[in-house]
């Protein structure tokens, strides 16, 4: 834990001492830059009740350089594609070293209880939002039920 930089020693702690309601992220002991994250899926959304295993890895140039997350869970969702690779802005072109992972986490939260088909990353569910909303969503549910128990 030494050769790592306060500043993550620092969010680590705040993180395991004050966690974040429906969140955990704990990172793993051969490397304290990779964390097991899981999200629980927020209430009246289609992901209610789902858990959704995330990775989170912070880079070296951290917190210059924003983390790594995806999703490990496979989920139906606009902004997060098959891979697990998540649309959000903080993670490209307004990440900012003020920012922690907390912050990142939350918007994550966030992004499950606000899905926008208007910046997708996975365009054939965002065309799926936009035409026909109540199908995706029986989707998302389906999906959440089936890959997040």
């Amino acid at each position: 834990m030494s050769n790592l930089p306060r500043r993550i020693i620092k969010e680590t702690q705040k993180l395991m001492s004050e966690p974040i309601t429906g969140i955990t992220a704990t990172p793993t002991e051969e490397n304290m830059r990779y964390f097991s994250v899981s999200i629980e899926g927020p209430p009246q959304t289609p992901y209610e009740g789902g858990i959704f295993k995330l990775e989170l890895f912070l880079p070296d140039d951290y917190p210059m350089a924003p983390p790594k997350v995806r999703f490990l869970t496979k989920i139906y969702h606009p902004n997060i594609d098959k891979l697990g690779r998540i649309c959000l802005d903080i993670l490209k072109d307004k990440w900012s070293p003020a920012l922690q992972i907390r912050t990142l986490l939350l918007s994550i939260q966030a992004l499950l209880s606000a899905p926008n088909p208007d910046d997708p990353l996975a365009n054939d569910v965002a065309e799926e939002w936009k035409k026909d909303q109540n199908t995706a969503l029986n989707t998302a549910k389906e999906w959440t039920i089936r890959y997040a128990k």
